[in-house]
């Protein structure tokens, strides 16, 4: 499975560590594609569908570039890199079926093609694959990746139940894109400064740099669904707007509404229900809205805090590359 280091390292200008990152993720999409293989024919066939579609291999990457502040690629690193793409792996399986998602990756979902439950169990199998990898780390690692697996878990759960009474939406909503999305990206910074040999001292700073990230990657998604033309990005504008999935420009909407009249009619029509037809009207009223803006800068808020947190390691190519990779999550366009 050939795939290219993340678009985000576009703009790292040090050829010596590009050509380092490319040859560690070689030897991890070949690991990976042994992970994923299983000799149950059926289980191969799942196990394989969306690992071989592709994908960005933003964790796995992250996990070598921080690998980079020690002794860099080595075989521990790559299976550290497989553990979390693995992870992500099981986690889409899961979440397409919840949001009965028909697409990912570009090919039909897996269970568009064999039902939910196998798509479930098949999202079980990598969960369980990732822990066969991960045993061969040892305990420190086998216990970050199970701590790692309960805030998944508890993100997606919070997520589908919503804020309970009392709850902050905005902060609730926060702490499940920091379950869901930032425990895992921080577990692969953690992961990469373990088994390069890295400082210790270099754990907290680059976990806290790895959830802070999830966060900022998550809320330009939902800008992204607002200002998406539908052609650079390949998806559709409103997507989540009109599936009512809960986005940051949504909610912060809901708080103008709370002393503008205008936006209380925006949000009324929302709530009355979007179809294809009234979508497009609503989308271009939240493009101009200031809420938007609003969780743009929240999203570059976040980035910037996951900067500051590399003010401990040294200067140097990793940490110039860490930094222009968070500012280009902030300045993608897909």
């Amino acid at each position: 499975m050939a795939v290219s280091l993340p678009r985000q390292l576009r703009k790292v200008t040090n050829k010596a560590l590009l050509k380092t990152l490319e040859a560690g993720l070689e030897q991890v999409e070949t690991a990976l594609e042994t992970a994923v293989s299983n000799t149950d024919p059926i289980a191969n066939v799942t196990s394989r569908h969306l690992a071989l579609a592709g994908g960005k291999r933003i964790r796995p990457t992250l996990v070598l570039l921080a690998s980079q502040l020690g002794e860099a690629n080595n075989s521990h690193v790559i299976d550290a890199a497989v553990v979390v793409e693995l992870t992500h792996l099981a986690t889409l399986y899961h979440d397409d079926v919840m949001d009965n998602a028909p697409m990912r990756r570009g090919v039909p979902t897996a269970h568009e093609i064999w039902g939910n439950s196998v798509a479930i169990l098949t999202g079980d199998l990598l969960f369980a694959r990732a822990s066969q990898v991960v045993s061969r780390l040892g305990v420190r690692a086998l216990t970050l990746q199970a701590n790692t697996f309960e805030r998944l878990c508890l993100g997606q759960l919070h997520e589908t139940l919503g804020p309970q009474e009392g709850d902050n939406p905005v902060e609730h909503y926060i702490q499940v894109l920091a379950d869901k999305t930032g425990s895992l990206i921080a577990a692969a910074a953690e992961l990469g400064v373990m088994f390069g040999s890295a400082d210790e001292a270099y754990l907290e700073p680059m976990r806290q740099y790895g959830e802070k990230i999830g966060v900022a990657f998550q809320l330009i998604d939902d800008v992204i669904d607002i200002h998406s033309d539908g052609k650079t990005s390949g998806k559709t504008p409103g997507t989540d707007l009109l599936a009512g999935v809960p986005t940051l420009p949504v909610l912060l909407l809901r708080k103008h509404a709370e002393t503008n009249a205008e936006s209380a009619a925006l949000v009324a029509s929302i709530d009355a229900g979007l179809t294809s037809e009234t979508l497009p009207a609503v989308v271009e009223a939240l493009r101009t809205h200031p809420a938007t803006q609003e969780a743009h800068n929240e999203a570059q808020r976040w980035a910037d805090e996951a900067v500051a947190a590399l003010a401990p390691l040294p200067d140097g190519p990793v940490k110039q590359a860490l930094a222009s990779f968070a500012q280009a999550v902030v300045d993608r366009q897909q």
